[in-house]
């Protein structure tokens, strides 16, 4: 559904960038599928196993920030199946991350350390490149200020659940959006406003990275006049300047790269929540 949908300055089926293919994201996402989902494991297994999938078949990091945002909800669903509601499920993945040890922490590094995600940098303390030495949720929370995905771990996904989920939800109609990518008008939208929710709320991790909090904080605004247009219920795709924005993130390197991995772990939040309502 992620790549189906053009969300500017990210890889869609409509618009490939940074050197990428949408097919790349499809593959790695199949690839991903069963580490994922494995009975039993653990988060950190889940991380670690599903980033070397997925690099097995695409060649380069696709995933990673999808990975981390989703396999704590995964291992939720499991040990909680009758968590339905947004309030049980959020409940239950507050369970998981409250019993992240140490051993899940040295699987998601060793599983970041094979992504080398862009622009990474180094910390103070519990730098990814070192082994580390506490659990996974409490070394995430040492960088939650500077990455929206290790404040996940720590806030519970309060700004999944909030931002998210609610518009993700609306992109799930029965039998609208089927596995070949086919969609609605509708559903587009849905995902777009998804999209549009996070990259105009929250400075996209993935540019602070790569390029300063100010060149991040000025996509943001710019974000902002185009989730205002789209919540108003405008077709973003009929404007040629919503496609001339996408094309020149791409050409100055901007990726909003975890804005999309929110976008996938809403979608699927929103499945899980809406019974019947998830692709088919």
């Amino acid at each position: 559904m992620d790549v189906a949908v053009r969300k500017p300055g990210n890889v869609s089926r409509l618009s490939a960038g940074h050197g990428m293919q949408a097919a790349l994201f499809s593959a790695s996402a199949r690839a991903s599928v069963g580490p994922m989902f494995r009975p039993g494991a653990r988060v950190g297994d889940r991380i670690e196993a599903a980033v070397a999938a997925s690099w097995d078949a695409a060649g380069c990091n696709t995933n990673l920030g999808i990975v981390l945002l989703c396999a704590p909800i995964a291992r939720a669903v499991e040990l909680h199946p009758q968590a339905e509601d947004p309030a049980a499920l959020r409940a239950a993945i507050e369970e998981v991350l409250a019993d992240l040890d140490l051993a899940d922490a040295r699987a998601a590094y060793r599983a970041i350390a094979q992504a080398h995600p862009g622009g990474l940098g180094s910390a103070a303390a519990q730098d990814v490149h070192d082994v580390p030495s506490m659990g996974l949720r409490a070394a995430m929370a040492l960088a939650a200020d500077r990455d929206s995905i290790a404040r996940q771990y720590r806030d519970g996904y309060v700004e999944l659940f909030e931002l998210g989920v609610p518009t993700a939800a609306l992109a799930l109609p029965g039998g609208a959006f089927t596995r070949d990518g086919l969609a609605s008008p509708a559903v587009s939208a849905a995902v777009q406003r998804t999209y549009l929710a996070f990259l105009a709320t929250l400075p996209d991790s993935h540019i602070v990275r790569k390029h300063g909090a100010a060149l991040a904080h000025t996509v943001m605004r710019s974000a902002q006049r185009w989730q205002t247009r789209a919540l108003n219920g405008e077709n973003l795709d009929a404007d040629p300047d919503f496609v001339a924005w996408d094309l020149e993130l791409k050409a100055a390197g901007l990726n909003p790269g975890t804005s999309a991995d929110f976008t996938v772990a809403a979608l699927f939040v929103a499945g899980l929540v809406a019974p019947g309502t998830a692709a088919r």
